[in-house]
């Protein structure tokens, strides 16, 4: 079964909707100490306010891409404020329809800062042992079924959720000697405001049911689960590896 104690802190980014919501609420429902970031603090409030346990619930307000540069550093800071981390959940992302004889390098850059350089260094801030309970870390991050598939009007997205799986997979083998493990969650559709809120969702198969999800879309649920069981020690003979969480797709 899984559960954590309060001891075992986590940073949960994105936790302020979606994913990321439902990663912070499980965990700290699980037993675990979390601080969430996000940049709306509204947001961050109104899902402390959800929480099982909200004394166990910390929240960062922070735009994780206005100095990837410095994300070590802020991942050192945030470790002599709460105490050393047991994981991270990277949950943090944005959508991008681009189809490619419209978008532009500033446009290009900004999606693969969001979803490809801020998790990155996010993850050189936790695999620091000065910053990390060593043997039995975990961290997870969201990448995207899409990363896997050819979309028309994705290929930013695609190619930015494609390298960040293919880095981690590769800094989990750096990290292995040290007894640090790392995940990525691979979601097809769930129900996010990012993904209902996205031009490229058709709402009538929200509502009516997608032929290509036999079980339906998921739920942020759906993904804490999984996030959960591979953070904990359940999940600890797994590392490099992008794990498809896709309903049992069909395209």
């Amino acid at each position: 079964m899984v559960a954590f104690t309060t001891n075992q802190r986590f940073i949960v980014t994105g936790a302020s909707s979606g994913i990321g919501e439902g990663v912070a609420l499980l965990l700290n429902e699980l037993g675990a100490t979390v601080i969430g970031i996000g940049r709306n603090q509204e947001r961050l409030e109104g899902m402390r306010a959800k929480a099982k346990h909200p004394d166990n619930i910390f929240l960062e307000q922070k735009d994780l891409v206005e100095d990837i540069a410095e994300l070590p550093a802020y991942v050192k800071a945030l470790k002599m404020k709460y105490g050393k981390f047991q994981g991270m959940a990277y949950c943090a992302g944005i959508t991008a329809l681009s189809p490619a004889r419209l978008f532009d390098l500033e446009y290009a850059r900004n999606v693969f800062d969001v979803n490809y350089f801020a998790p990155l260094f996010m993850v050189k801030g936790m695999i620091d042992g000065r910053n990390n309970n060593g043997r039995g870390t975990s961290l997870v991050v969201i990448s995207s079924v899409d990363a896997l598939l050819s979309v028309k009007g994705q290929s930013l997205y695609s190619g930015s959720k494609a390298g960040l799986s293919a880095s981690m997979r590769a800094i989990a083998h750096e990290v292995a000697a040290l007894g640090i493990r790392i995940n990525c969650l691979m979601p097809s559709m769930i129900r996010t405001p990012m993904t209902l809120n996205s031009t490229a969702c058709d709402l009538g198969l929200v509502e009516g049911g997608d032929a290509r999800y036999p079980f339906g879309w998921g739920t942020p649920r759906d993904v804490a689960g999984f996030v959960a069981f591979l953070l904990s020690d359940c999940g600890q003979h797994l590392s490099g590896q992008n794990f498809v969480v896709d309903s049992g797709g069909v395209y």
